[in-house]
């Protein structure tokens, strides 16, 4: 199943979406502030993030920045009832992917979630040899889905749509809520160390997962 965040702060049209959506086969996590939006970024691994753009605390306008900063890949749809063309201009240029002005059929929300997940699910650039197929939850190398548990899938999930940037132990226990349980930072290097056997990489050679001394990891997908 599709699996969303919702950040909307009218309660009644958050729950009327989630309903809708579910029956859609879409389960929305709804939150209804800014900061609860982003702490459950922090916290869970979302397909696509649904986004009101005259919030409390803080803008939906900068919130879309500091999203697409933080997770590159991932599918941003505003859905707002400013319709000012600055608007749609400055969300597009912040990093959303669509804009879906109020009101609207759910049905079509759904529709457009699916379509810009089907665009995901293609490789990142033509080189690429790891995919993520978010709506199957599975990542493939090539033509072959891999075998991973899901903290090794919430791992290399990460890691893909952060590819060529360096990323800490710390940063991997604080963002990857399927990983908390493991409380030491060298639990880390264990489930890299299966990770590396999964997807065939070399650990005394290592083509896509480099070690970074003192630091953490890199992953090359190419």
């Amino acid at each position: 199943m599709i699996k969303i965040l919702l950040i909307e702060d009218d309660i009644e049209l958050a729950q009327l979406l989630g309903h809708a959506l579910l029956i859609e086969g879409i389960d929305a996590t709804l939150a209804y502030t800014p900061l609860d939006g982003l702490s459950a970024l922090q916290n869970e691994t979302f397909d696509a993030l649904v986004l009101d753009l005259s919030l409390p605390q803080m803008d939906g306008l900068e919130i879309c920045r500091v999203v697409r900063e933080a997770i590159p890949t991932l599918p941003i749809i505003i859905s707002s009832a400013r319709s000012d063309m600055n608007d749609k201009v400055m969300g597009f240029e912040r990093g959303a992917d669509d804009y879906l002005p109020k009101p609207y059929d759910p049905r079509e929300l759904a529709y457009r979630l699916r379509a810009i997940l089907r665009r995901g699910a293609l490789p990142i650039n033509a080189q690429a040899i790891f995919a993520i197929d978010e709506a199957k939850h599975l990542i493939s190398r090539g033509t072959t889905a891999l075998k991973l548990t899901q903290a090794e899938y919430d791992i290399v999930s990460y890691m893909l749509k952060k590819e060529g940037y360096v990323i800490s132990r710390e940063e991997l226990l604080l963002n990857i809520g399927s990983i908390k349980y493991e409380s030491s930072l060298k639990s880390i290097d264990v489930i890299m160390g299966r990770i590396r056997q999964k997807i065939g990489d070399d650990p005394k050679n290592p083509r896509f997962i480099l070690s970074v001394r003192g630091v953490g990891y890199k992953f090359v997908n190419g």
